[in-house]
């Protein structure tokens, strides 16, 4: 420690110079005072004098004691360590490269014990290491990514002391910088810092691999459109490549997976592209997987696929209307879709049956045959909804279409069926493929029985009083509904189904309240049961006067928006919000809409293709949107589905998030 003492830095030092001059002339001026006057008493009061401007000089000008500590430090070093998922690969020997890492830190913290050390990692951000470099464990959990440049770009954008030199212990299996110009990389991503960058390998030997090293998309993903996607493969240690299949699969939640693309990557080297062009019919988070047909002899099978959530995004709506007569409902449904400039509407009627006795030759009914195999069967999958409305497929031929129509919503379509006096048991769907698809069971009731003439006004359930489909409706009427001129007849609600509609004074054989509309998942895709045809009466009616015709647009509106998985209308939110690695610990994000208070809710993780549950776990969530964390565990590589369902007065519809999980 240093002491010394300085003039207090509050004056300049030109009035220090004036207040030290006014003191000596304050001294000089007080010894010629003394001396003219002499006596005894002098001396005490030249003293006296003296020390009173001293202290007034001391006062001005306040000198103060400074202490100084220092310490010899060494230049400051900055290690990187690799946190991807390839150091959970195996090294030269049976060890894990992992087990190296751990390792080496014990040999790092000795060799550099006198330099001053900070430790991070990177993969796909660059954090810090929160472990030991004592601690021969290396504990960081792995992360898809292995982006070395990131974190160079990362620290010549800090503020804070720049490192005299890097050191990075790596396997080398980089997505950044690639495996070409990897010192230009390095250059551009440090930027002007001049700092000495090392390396410190894991392994010497790379495994016999073939590998899908990267997956890059051309822009935004919009359903129905084709979007560009380059698949980069590579094969290293050894392993003969030639012509290597790639092939692009969606994953559907209880389907097999559907192929979308294929190509061959033609390997020139250790590495090739293939391009790929990849058309989605569905909007929403998708899981889409690609994958190599690996030749003999590849050591790493883990990374022969990778698995990516795509965010597909849609810019006009695709609807199939099909109708059976043209009605008042029917028209007025047809006129606001139509009205929608972001709505695409393929509508018919069919007006005639084969048995029709028409009076005329078959060949001078039509000009041009309506396409209506083609519809469903070549076009059904670019349509986001179908909707039956008052249409009995019988008849007219297209019963067949049904399985189609099944596998449709199985796949992800959407389905509304409206009433009338063709729809539901009347429309001859009890007993058919379609049948398990619709919210609502159709089994044991007889046709003389399917439909009800009576007059009723629908009630809202508990659960329609909380959901977001009835909310918009709800702003504007409240909860009193028009008067509706008769029902279809239908049974009880399925498993998963939500009643947000009933009847007044019907019941089930159960003893519930029959459903009037009720909402439900089949496979991927969600549908709708409508038991009334008189949803017009939100447009044109004394009852509507209110609202000036705007509640049927709404009711409309969110039924459609339901069945598009548009967030405004899901009773809870649902993310992943640090992604999922197969065999690390992951956990989901709910938030409750509508919620004031706290509410039950259930969680179900199912695997897709196979619809295996893998997690059903009861939580609550918290009011005013505040989001809860709910562990799901350690799973396998794959593609999952989470459905969060709110049981707070009636179960309400159960929010879907699709995410995957990468080796």
């Amino acid at each position: 420690m240093i002491e010394t003492w300085a003039l207090s830095r509050d004056l300049a030092s030109g009035w220090v110079v004036v207040a030290a001059v006014l003191a000596g002339l304050s001294v000089v001026l007080l010894a010629i005072e003394l001396k003219r006057q002499g006596g005894r008493a002098a001396v005490a009061v030249a003293g006296s004098g003296v020390l009173a401007v001293a202290a007034m000089f001391v006062a001005v000008v306040r000198p103060v004691r400074i202490e100084e500590r220092g310490a010899s430090v060494g230049a400051r070093l900055l290690v990187l360590l690799d946190a991807s998922r390839s150091i959970d690969l195996p090294a030269d020997g049976a060890r894990l490269r992992r087990d190296v890492m751990g390792e080496l830190l014990p040999k790092i913290a000795e060799h550099f014990s006198g330099i001053r050390t900070r430790v991070a990692l990177f993969g796909q951000e660059p954090e810090p290491y929160t472990g030991s470099l004592e601690d021969p464990h290396f504990t960081a959990p792995p992360v898809v990514s292995s982006d070395l440049s990131a974190a160079l770009e990362a620290l010549s954008r800090t503020t804070d002391e720049l490192p005299q030199a890097v050191i990075v212990v790596s396997d080398g299996r980089l997505d950044r910088p690639g495996s070409e110009r990897v010192g230009e990389s390095v250059k551009a991503a440090l930027g002007s810092l001049d700092v000495a960058v090392h390396t410190v390998a894991l392994t010497r030997k790379a495994p016999a691999d073939a590998a899908v090293r990267a997956v890059r998309m051309a822009g935004a993903v919009v359903a129905h459109q084709p979007v560009s996607i380059t698949v980069e493969v590579a094969c290293s240690g050894g392993l003969e490549c030639d012509e290597i299949p790639v092939v692009a699969r969606e994953l559907h939640q209880s389907a097999p997976p559907v192929e979308r693309a294929s190509g061959v990557a033609k390997l020139r080297g250790d590495t090739a592209s293939v391009e790929l062009e990849l058309t989605l019919d569905r909007a929403g988070k998708r899981i889409v997987e690609i994958a190599i047909d690996s030749p003999d002899g590849d050591e790493v099978p883990e990374n022969d696929r990778r698995l990516l959530t795509v965010d597909v995004a849609r810019d006009r709506i695709r609807l199939l209307h099909v109708a059976g007569r043209p009605t008042y409902d029917v028209r007025a449904l047809r006129t606001w879709l139509k009205s929608d400039a972001c709505v695409d509407v393929v509508a018919f009627f069919i007006l005639r049956t084969h048995d029709d006795n028409v009076v005329a030759p078959q060949d001078e009914l039509a000009l041009i045959p309506f396409p209506v195999d083609e519809l469903f069967t070549v076009h059904l999958p670019s349509f986001d909804a179908v909707i039956l409305q008052d249409f009995d497929a019988r008849p007219y031929g297209l019963s067949k279409h049904l399985p189609s129509l099944t596998r449709y919503v199985k796949q992800g379509g959407g389905l509304i069926m409206v009433g009338g006096p063709n729809a539901f048991v009347m429309g001859s769907y009890a007993q058919t493929p379609l049948a398990e698809v619709l919210p609502v069971s159709l089994d044991g009731i007889p046709r003389g029985d399917a439909v009800d003439l009576a007059r009723f006004v629908p009630k809202v359930t508990a659960a329609g009083r909380h959901a977001p489909v009835l909310e918009p409706l709800t702003a504007l009427m409240g909860l009193a509904l028009p008067e509706m001129p008769g029902t279809n007849v239908v049974g009880d609600p399925r498993d998963g189904a939500t009643v947000l509609l009933a009847h007044p004074e019907r019941h089930t054989a159960s003893g519930a309240d029959m459903p009037v509309l009720a909402l439900g998942e089949y496979g991927s895709g969600r549908t709708i049961a409508l038991t009334v045809d008189g949803s017009h009466k939100l447009l044109f009616s004394t009852f509507a006067v209110d609202a000036a015709g705007r509640a049927h647009g709404a009711f409309w509106d969110a039924l459609l928006g339901w069945l598009m998985r548009d967030p405004r209308f899901e009773p809870a939110r649902v993310a992943l919000p640090r992604g999922c690695i197969a065999g690390t610990p992951a956990t989901l994000e709910v938030r409750a809409v509508f919620v004031d208070e706290g509410a039950p809710a259930e969680v179900v993780v199912t695997r897709m293709g196979t619809g295996e549950e893998v997690l059903r776990r009861d939580v609550t969530v918290s009011p005013g949107g505040e989001p809860v964390r709910v562990p799901i565990g350690s799973l396998a590589a794959g593609g999952y589905t989470a459905t969060v369902q709110l049981q707070r007065q009636g179960r309400s519809a159960p929010s879907r998030y699709d995410f995957a999980c990468e080796a």
